[in-house]
């Protein structure tokens, strides 16, 4: 069933929002010699041994020497006067004259490969292929140039044995937009296609979720969530479908939790329920991805104060229905076998009126449990635990959760890693693959069961907080509650590495774990990887 949405009509700052746009790429192979390419930038990413020069300054890596001679000299040059070695977070670019290639550039590629050594046999060409296109989408915006030409170095270890790997560019008007790629010489036939087709696919989902997160609050409402993952389904309305519940939906499910956070805003809640089928219509797994979808996060009557309170960047809160959007859109386009899959997440704002969620309130959630509301700043946990039971209610096997959801996390793990929490071992490990694969740090966080009374409430079943000391553990522990017995689940508290504070954007964390846990499922349940 499809039931579409509607914007909002509180249109702020003559702003509007509109679908996530991901430019139509033109992806191909070309098995031609790379010098002979012609465009506007051509980008070596390279490892540091493969700099290694002799005595009369030639390249010892074959594929360097020979490009350096094409080119004059250039890369020598290029190495020399800029000091690049290929070391972490290097870049360096130098125009070209009298040259069909007018820009070329080095940079370090080390980081985007390092993860790659475990992955499982012909996984690394859909990371690797990932990773360069990612890259050069997000450099090509910063250069203001349409395209981006990279090429990797032959290197070997392990299983790997990569000749050369090159996008190929050419100049559009502005704004730029990547919309022509060519990948040279990583293998031939159907391992390299379906390698190219699986690297656009998620390095789409990764682009939406990033658009999504990084929208401002006034233009990314909670009506607007809902058009997007209409959206969603409806470009791949042959493998999804979505279903929005409006309030009085949710008040007939009795979602008292989700209903108390969103009722302090003018802005109508919104449940959104993205479903996959495989298109041959076989299930035999069947998972959730449940996504925190606090579109702004203002504290509540617990409002958040203070120099690091970091309330302006709030519309981050709505980061796990961002991935959780991102992720439905890669495997919309995927189309993975034998596995069903929902994308749930209850979307609304936490403000502050005179209909607002007050500290002391009691809320009933979709179970029954009551929740004494002691800090209205911990407002996500009451949001998933009404997402939590709905997903329960679908008879699924297994739900991953993510969110934004506490600050204590960010501080056991920075902002680079990501923490999860189950009582599964199976999950442990799932996870942990997948993310190490994708390339994206998580680490298993501890579920301290004694830590457990100090959610008991003298007025209710539960309250939302306990303190500061081990506020992630506790948070997840509240979670379980709202989670059926023996169900396998894992928690992931993504509230560092969803946004880069150096750069202030957005990352699309964790897009690309999903989706390869989603591709694990067909695994268990024995149906071939596609």
């Amino acid at each position: 069933m499809m039931m579409s949405t509607h914007s909002d009509g509180n249109t702020l700052g003559l702003t509007k929002h509109t679908p996530p746009d991901v430019a139509e790429m033109d992806i191909r192979a070309h098995d031609g010699a790379l010098y002979e390419w012609e465009g506007d930038v051509l980008a070596l990413g390279v490892f540091e041994e493969n700099l290694t020069r002799s005595e009369e300054n030639k390249f010892l890596h074959p594929g360097l020497a020979e490009l350096d001679y094409v080119m004059g000299g250039v890369l020598g040059e290029l190495a020399d006067e800029d000091d690049f070695t290929g070391k972490l977070g290097q870049l360096s670019v130098v125009r070209l004259a009298s040259s069909k290639i007018k820009r070329c550039a080095a940079w370090d590629w080390q980081p985007w490969i390092q993860t790659s050594w475990m992955s499982p046999r012909n996984s690394w060409q859909w990371n690797l292929l990932r990773r360069v296109l990612f890259s050069a989408h997000t450099k090509i915006h910063a250069s203001s140039l349409s395209l981006m030409d990279s090429m990797l170095a032959k290197f070997e270890k392990e299983r790997i044995n990569l000749e050369m790997l090159s996008i190929a560019a050419s100049r559009k008007a502005k704004p730029s937009k990547l919309t022509q790629v060519a990948v040279m010489s990583l293998g031939t036939g159907s391992d390299r296609d379906e390698a190219l087709r699986r690297a656009v696919c998620i390095t789409a989902g990764v682009i939406v979720a990033k658009q999504l997160v990084a929208a401002p609050a006034n233009v990314l409402t909670p009506g607007a969530l809902a058009d997007a993952a209409v959206s969603i389904a409806m470009a791949h309305s042959e493998v999804l479908t979505c279903t929005i519940l409006e309030k009085v939906d949710c008040e007939a499910l009795g979602m008292g939790a989700f209903l108390g956070v969103a009722n302090g805003s003018d802005q109508p809640p919104k449940f959104i329920h993205l479903k996959y089928c495989p298109p041959d219509g076989v299930v035999y797994k069947r998972v959730a991805i449940v996504g925190k979808g606090i579109c702004f996060d203002s504290g509540g009557y617990n409002i958040k104060t203070g120099a690091n309170c970091a309330v302006e960047l709030m519309k981050f809160d709505m980061g796990g229905a961002g991935a959780a959007l991102g992720a439905a859109s890669a495997i919309g386009a995927l189309k993975p076998k034998g596995v069903e899959v929902h994308f749930i997440s209850a979307a609304c704002e936490n403000m502050i009126s005179g209909k607002g969620m007050r500290p002391g309130d009691i809320v009933t959630a979709m179970n029954g449990i009551t929740i004494e509301v002691n800090n209205t700043d911990a407002e996500g946990r009451l949001t998933l635990a009404d997402s939590l039971v709905y997903a329960c209610r679908l008879r699924v096997d297994a739900i991953v959760d993510l969110a934004t959801l506490t600050g204590a996390c960010v501080v056991a793990l920075g902002h680079e890693v990501g923490g999860f929490f189950t009582p599964s071992a199976t999950m442990a490990q799932q996870l942990e693959t997948a993310a190490q694969i994708a390339g994206e740090k998580i680490w298993r966080m501890p579920l301290v069961e004694q830590y457990k009374q100090t959610l008991e409430s003298p007025i209710a079943d539960l309250v939302n907080t306990s303190g500061r000391d081990g506020g992630s553990i506790k948070a997840a522990l509240f979670l379980k509650e709202f989670v059926d017995p023996g169900m396998e689940w894992a928690h992931l508290d993504i509230a560092g590495p969803v946004w880069n504070r150096k750069t202030g954007t957005a990352t699309g964390y964790p897009v690309r774990t999903l989706v390869k846990w989603i591709d694990q499922q067909q695994i268990v349940a024995g149906v071939a990887d596609s």
